[in-house]
């Protein structure tokens, strides 16, 4: 179906391309059916956003060969030719875009028309391929080929706004990915990972993607990938969640980021804008290893936007203590509601024990029971059961998730043994606790642990490397933390939640 807008093309307008193309943009997505786009996780990049991921390329002179995988309209490649125009010099550009959607190919072959009528106009030679097919069985079978010495296409730009779904372990995408050495589970994470491979070295990579694979183990061989050999130059992110694809509902936190293949790595430029046309966004140059700590082995990404910022990585980065060295260890609530339905209990009884989800966190403290709620309140303690409990007594609890509108990432609330007189405790699934090797924590050392993860200072530090609403077990395991005698002395100086109390005792140490 092909949905040619016949809009004139100005051939002295650099801004005509652009133009053009946001509105092939605006009436493809109106012929788009909802849900298919939401089960493809492909959301079309905005001209802002375009024109933004455009002007990272440090260099669009000579023979320029461009990568778009999860072209959409082609909005991102309408964007390089436009500041390749513009800005530099090119002797021929070469766009190479892959795309599954019939419709959007359609209105991608009319943008690569955009293109080549511009390009005429400036007497630079521009060819295009539209690659109907499957973007990561393609680049694997290129790969494949390459390695066998088979003659392949060169690639040395490559500019990506790739789908953004989750990919199970056993998907025939994980199984071609594995096959050339990547593990990833995210659609985004295996686009950009391809592509950096198939770049020639030199070759520059800009893509918008989720922030989340900038910590968490799912995405350590990304991570791999990306920051080995090669130089992370920019860092682009946004201050609100829904600026970057608004038309869309996009709640993602995004990030842009523009990497050199095979290069040394050197500082890494750090932007924060409001959205992606923000006239006045904030700069700031940080050195790598404020970016990626070299004693981190999972080589988590912060991004770091002010002074103030890189002084809270200082100092909770710095922290003595890892939670090995305190002999505690965090873990994920082991009772998995809808599995064992049977055991739920709406109200306490005689053969009960307390679960505690979410809903019974409230200023630090446990609410115990909630009258009327929508979720149990206890669960059967029984042979079947047992084994999902720990013992009863002092714990540190933190939500798993929380909601967009919550102030905080980090949400702790302190159990303690008066919640009921009972011999065992339940900790739902989405929740996390810290305890010592299944046993209850010291009293003063969890008082002091609840009044540390409650600071300002520590749930801004989370936020440098974490872009999601999710708070993992092995997110709280790789903070630092103070020592036990410092913990103990800030459990001293606190009887109720008190926020600004807890901001001066972390910030005192």
């Amino acid at each position: 179906m092909n949905i040619s807008l016949s809009l004139p093309l100005e051939a002295n307008s650099l801004e005509s391309i652009s133009t053009h193309i946001d509105s092939i943009r605006v009436r493809a997505n109106s012929l788009l059916d909802e849900s298919k786009r939401g089960q493809m996780g492909q959301f079309m990049t905005p001209s802002a956003a375009a024109r933004l991921l455009a002007s990272m390329f440090k260099d669009l002179s000579g023979d320029i060969k461009v990568l778009d995988a999860g072209a959409g309209v082609g909005s991102l490649t309408g964007a390089l030719v436009e500041r390749a125009l513009e800005s530099f010099s090119p002797n021929t550009i070469e766009a190479n875009a892959w795309e599954l959607e019939s419709i959007l190919v359609e209105s991608l072959r009319e943008t690569l028309e955009v293109c080549e009528e511009r390009c005429q106009n400036s007497n630079v030679s521009f060819g295009s391929k539209v690659n109907f097919r499957d973007f990561i069985e393609h680049a694997v079978a290129l790969l494949k080929l390459k390695e066998s010495g088979e003659e392949t296409p060169v690639f040395n730009k490559a500019i990506l706004n790739p789908p953004y779904l989750k990919i199970s372990a056993k998907s025939k995408e994980r199984e071609l990915l594995r096959s050339v050495g990547v593990e990833a589970g995210n659609l985004y994470s295996c686009f950009v990972a391809l592509a950096i491979m198939l770049l020639e070295k030199g070759g520059e990579l800009v893509a918008i993607t989720p922030r989340s694979f900038c910590n968490g183990p799912y995405f350590n061989d990304f991570r791999r990938i990306l920051l080995s050999n090669n130089n992370l130059t920019k860092l682009h992110v946004f201050e609100s969640r829904t600026k970057a694809f608004k038309e869309d509902k996009v709640l993602q936190e995004n990030v842009v980021f523009h990497i050199v293949k095979g290069e040394e790595q050197g500082a890494v430029d750090i932007v924060s804008s409001a959205c992606a046309d923000d006239p006045t966004p904030s700069i700031r140059r940080a050195e790598f290893n404020e970016v990626v700590n070299p004693n981190n082995p999972n080589r988590f990404i912060h991004i770091v936007t002010s002074d103030e910022e890189a002084f809270i990585a200082r100092r909770i980065g710095g922290m003595p203590c890892s939670l090995e060295d305190l002999g505690i260890e965090a873990s994920t609530g082991k009772v998995v509601d809808f599995r064992t339905r049977e055991n739920l209990r709406y109200d306490m009884n005689d053969c009960s024990v307390p679960l505690i989800y979410p809903m019974h966190f409230k200023d630090g403290a446990i609410e115990f029971p909630i009258p009327n709620s929508k979720k149990p309140n206890a669960i059967l303690l029984n042979e079947s059961t047992k084994k999902l409990m720990v013992p009863n007594g002092t714990y540190v609890v933190t939500k798993r998730l929380t909601s967009k509108e919550e102030k905080r990432r980090i949400v702790a609330s302190l159990y303690s043994p008066d919640v009921a007189p009972v011999d065992y405790v339940g900790f739902e699934n989405k929740t996390n606790y810290f305890h010592s090797h299944g046993e209850p924590l010291e009293e003063d050392i969890a008082k002091g642990l609840w009044v540390y993860l409650n600071s300002t200072a520590v749930d801004k530090y989370f936020r440098q490397f974490n872009g999601h609403t999710q708070v993992n077990s092995t997110d709280l395991r790789v903070l630092r933390y103070p020592t036990k005698a410092q913990l103990r002395f800030i459990a001293q100086q606190v009887k109720l939640f008190d926020q600004v109390l807890f901001d001066q005792l972390i910030d005192s140490l």
